[in-house]
C-alpha cells in the first residue's frame, strides 16, 4: 500500500511501515477520507507558557524555568525529584520511573519547558511524569489535537498521517451551499480544518463539550449519512420482491381467532391489522413489534404466521435462549397445532437424531412453522418456502445473525429471488431519538395497552441488611398459596462464578426455609432438566425458584407474584425490567424486591430509582440510553461497529430532526450529493441496515 511504497522508496523500512498500516488498520483507517474524519478526542494548549505562581491543581499547563536541585530520593520509593522557578513560583517535578536521559534533561541549573497536570504534593504543588523539552523554542500557532489511539500507535505518528491526508483528501463540500445555509453550518473543509488544528485562543471548553460549530457540522453530516443510508435500505427493500402473502381471511386465520381463550385487546388487533395489510404487498415488510413485557406480543406473531402458512409458505420464529423459545413453541403448538398446522422445534439441545429430523422435514417442506434459537441459521439448516421472518428480542442478536436468518429465504426464490417479509419483536421499547436514528426504515407497531387484569408490579428497593425481612415475605407469600423467584446476582467475568453462587444461594435458601420446595435453575443445566424443572414450578410443584438471568425471558407462570432479585446493582436497567416483567402475570397484586449491597455507585443508584419511580417500559428505555448508549438496543455490541461516533443522541436531538429533513430534501433534489455524502461518511456499513 501507500506507506509500504513509500517505505521502500526510503531505503528499505517496509517491515515499519505495514507494522504502522496495521495499527492503523485496528482503526479502521484504510484511505486518506478515514483518517480526516478521525477527529480529536481532546486538545493541549501548547500556544502559550504560563506562571508558575498563577498554576493552580488540576489545571493541565506548560511552564518554563530554571531547574533548583535534582536528586533521586530513595524514600519513600526510589524516585527521581526536581524542583524548577520562573521567578513567581516553585514547581516540583517528580519521576517514580525513569532513565538516564530524563536526570540529565533535569541538571540543576538548566532552563527548561515543562508540561503536564498539575497537583498539590507533599511538599508543593506537583507535576508527575511531565513532558521535558528545551526552553526558548517557537510555540504552536494552534492547540495540539489528541487522537484516539490504540497499542504502540503514537500521537506523532497520527499527526503526521493525518497531515498527508489533509494534503491529498477530497475536502470539496457534500452538501449544496443553501442548505449550508439554511441549517447554519460552516463548510466541510472549514469544521475539518479547524478540529484538527484550532487556531490560538480558541475555546478550549468549547471543543472538549463539542459545541462548536465546527462540531456541529461534524455532527450533521454523520447524522445526515445515516439518515441517508436508512433511506436507501426502504428504497432498496421496495424494490425487492417478497411473496404476497395476501390470505389475511382465510379460514385458518379465522379458526385461530375463534380458538383462542382469550379476547384480543384493540391495541393487538390494530397491530394485527398493520402486519397483515404488510404481508399483503409484494416487498417485503421490515416490522418492527413493540409491546411492553407482557402485552402479548406472540399472540400477534400467530396471526402473522397463519396468514403465511395459509398462503402457502413457512414461517421460521428465532428467539435469544431456549427457554423462550420453548415458551413460544408451547403456546404455538397449542394454538395452531388442533388447526393443522405442523409446528417443528430447533435448537442446540436436541439429539443428533431429533435435530437431523427436524432439519429433513424443514427441507421436504412438511414443517409449516419452525421456533427455534440460532441453531436455525447452521448452513445444514433450508427452507424450501420460507415467507415470513420473525425475531424474537432482536437487539439480543448480532447483526450477522439476524441477516443470515432472511437470507435463509433467498434461497427459495426461482429466476428472481424472493426475499422472506421480516417481523422483528421487542419488549425493549425504542427511545424516540433511537428510533429516529436507527429505526427510521422499519415501520413501528406498537402495543401500548396490557391484557385486562394485569395490574402494575410494586417495586421495592431493600438493603441487603434486611435479608431476614425479605425471607419472612417470601414465606408470607408461599404460605397464601402463591409462588416466587429468587434471582442470582450477575457475575460479569465468570459464568462459573454466577453458576456457584447459584448453588449456593439454592442450598442456603433451602436451608433457612425448610418447610418450603425449593428448586433451582441455571444456564448449565441439560435442557431436559431445565424443562422438567420449569414444568414443576408452573405445576405449583416448587414454590421458590432460585435462578440466573435464564429466566430473563419467556417465563409465563401467572401464580408467581413475588420477585427478589439478589444485588440488584449488578444488573442493568433493561435486565432488571425484563426481570419484573416475570410476575404481575395474573390476577393478583405482585412485588418486585431489588435487594441491593452498598455503598452504591453513581450508576447503581439512578437504575435502582428509575425501577422504583416508574414501570413505563418506554421511560425506562430512555434511562437505559442515556446511561449505556445505543449499542445495546440495537444487538451492534457484538458486531464490533461503531454506531454514532462524534453525535450524541440525546443531547443533539435537535440535530438528528434537522438531518431528517435534509435528507428528504437531498433524495428529492440532490442525488448526486448523496452518493457523495455517503462515500465520505457510511464507507461500506449500509449492509448492516438489512438486518
Amino acid at each position: 500500500m501507500a506507506q509500504a511504497r513509500e517505505a521502500i522508496a526510503s531505503g528499505g523500512r517496509a517491515p515499519a511501515a505495514a507494522s504502522l498500516e496495521r495499527k492503523f488498520e485496528r482503526l479502521g483507517l484504510r484511505e486518506p477520507a478515514d483518517f480526516v474524519v478521525h477527529l480529536p478526542i481532546r486538545y493541549e494548549d501548547e500556544t502559550r507558557i504560563v506562571d508558575i505562581g498563577s498554576v493552580m491543581p488540576g489545571q493541565t499547563v506548560q511552564v518554563e524555568g530554571e531547574v533548583l536541585f535534582s536528586e533521586v530520593q530513595l524514600r519513600p520509593r526510589r524516585q527521581l525529584v526536581a524542583a524548577l522557578s520562573d521567578g513567581t513560583g516553585r514547581l516540583y517535578l517528580r519521576w517514580l520511573h525513569f532513565y538516564p536521559n530524563q536526570r540529565r534533561q533535569v541538571e540543576t541549573g538548566r532552563v527548561i519547558r515543562v508540561r503536564g497536570e498539575v497537583r498539590q504534593g507533599y511538599s508543593g504543588l506537583e507535576i508527575v511524569h511531565p513532558r521535558v523539552s528545551v526552553a526558548g523554542g517557537p510555540l504552536p500557532d494552534s492547540l495540539t489535537p489528541v487522537y484516539p489511539t490504540t497499542d504502540g500507535l503514537t500521537q506523532p505518528a497520527l499527526h503526521r498521517a493525518i497531515a498527508r491526508a489533509l494534503e491529498q483528501a477530497d475536502l470539496s463540500e457534500s452538501l449544496p451551499d443553501s442548505m449550508c445555509q439554511a441549517f447554519g453550518l460552516p463548510s466541510f473543509a472549514n469544521a475539518i480544518r479547524t478540529l484538527h488544528a484550532p487556531p490560538a485562543g480558541m475555546s478550549v471548553h468549547e471543543l472538549l463539550e463539542r459545541g462548536h460549530p465546527a462540531w456541529r457540522r461534524i455532527k450533521f453530516d454523520e447524522l445526515l449519512a445515516q439518515q441517508l443510508s436508512l433511506a436507501l435500505a426502504r428504497k432498496r427493500r421496495r424494490m425487492q420482491r417478497a411473496p404476497a402473502l395476501t390470505a389475511s381471511h382465510a379460514e385458518l386465520v379465522q379458526r385461530l381467532r375463534a380458538g383462542l381463550p382469550f379476547t384480543l385487546t384493540h391495541a393487538q388487533e390494530r397491530v394485527i391489522g398493520e402486519i397483515s395489510a404488510d404481508l399483503a404487498r409484494d416487498y417485503p415488510m421490515h416490522r418492527l413489534l413493540q409491546g411492553d413485557v407482557g402485552s402479548g406480543k406472540t399472540v400477534v406473531a400467530a396471526f402473522a404466521a397463519a396468514q403465511a402458512i395459509a398462503s402457502g409458505h413457512q414461517v421460521a420464529i428465532m428467539a435469544p435462549t431456549e427457554i423462550l423459545a420453548e415458551q413460544h413453541f408451547t403456546k404455538l403448538q397449542t394454538w395452531l397445532e388442533p388447526l393443522g398446522v405442523n409446528v417443528a422445534w430447533l435448537t442446540g439441545s436436541l439429539t443428533a437424531r431429533q435435530r437431523r429430523e427436524a432439519i429433513e422435514a424443514m427441507a421436504a417442506g412438511r414443517v409449516d412453522l419452525v421456533i427455534g434459537t440460532q441453531a436455525l441459521i447452521q448452513d445444514k439448516v433450508h427452507f424450501p418456502q420460507l415467507g415470513l421472518v420473525i425475531l424474537d428480542e432482536q437487539h439480543r442478536f448480532g447483526v450477522a445473525q439476524r441477516l443470515e436468518l432472511s437470507r435463509k429465504g433467498e434461497e427459495a426464490g426461482g429466476e428472481v429471488p424472493q426475499v422472506p417479509h421480516q417481523l422483528n419483536m421487542s419488549a425493549t421499547p425504542i427511545p424516540r431519538t433511537l428510533a429516529m436514528t436507527f429505526f427510521a426504515d422499519l415501520d413501528v407497531s406498537m402495543i401500548d395497552e396490557l391484557p385486562p387484569g394485569r395490574s402494575p408490579v410494586i417495586t421495592k428497593l431493600v438493603s441487603d441488611t434486611r435479608r431476614d425481612e425479605v425471607l419472612a415475605l417470601v414465606h408470607r407469600e408461599v404460605q397464601g398459596g402463591r409462588q416466587a423467584y429468587w434471582v442470582c446476582p450477575l457475575v460479569e467475568e465468570s459464568e462459573a462464578l454466577q453458576l456457584q453462587t447459584a448453588v449456593d444461594t439454592h442450598a442456603a435458601l433451602s436451608e433457612a426455609l425448610p418447610d418450603m420446595r425449593v428448586g433451582l435453575m441455571h444456564g448449565r443445566m441439560p435442557a431436559t432438566e431445565k424443562q422438567a424443572t420449569m414444568d414443576a414450578f408452573r405445576a405449583g410443584e416448587i414454590q421458590l425458584l432460585v435462578a440466573t438471568t435464564v429466566i430473563e425471558v419467556g417465563v409465563d407462570v401467572p401464580n408467581a407474584c413475588l420477585m427478589i432479585i439478589e444485588h440488584a446493582e449488578r444488573f442493568g436497567l433493561a435486565q432488571l425490567h425484563q426481570l419484573r416483567g416475570r410476575v404481575g402475570r395474573g390476577g393478583g397484586q405482585s412485588v418486585c424486591v431489588l435487594m441491593y449491597q452498598g455503598p452504591l455507585s453513581q450508576v447503581a443508584r439512578e437504575r435502582l430509582r428509575a425501577m422504583y419511580e416508574t414501570t413505563d417500559g418506554f421511560e425506562i428505555a430512555r434511562r437505559d440510553l442515556e446511561q449505556r448508549g445505543p449499542g445495546e438496543f440495537l444487538g451492534m455490541r457484538q458486531s464490533g461497529q461503531e454506531l454514532l461516533r462524534y453525535a450524541d443522541l440525546q443531547a443533539d436531538a435537535g440535530i438528528v430532526e434537522q438531518a431528517r429533513q435534509a435528507a428528504i430534501e437531498l433524495m428529492e433534489r440532490y442525488p448526486e450529493h448523496v452518493q457523495r455524502h455517503l462515500a465520505r461518511w457510511a464507507r461500506g456499513r449500509q449492509d448492516l441496515l438489512r438486518s
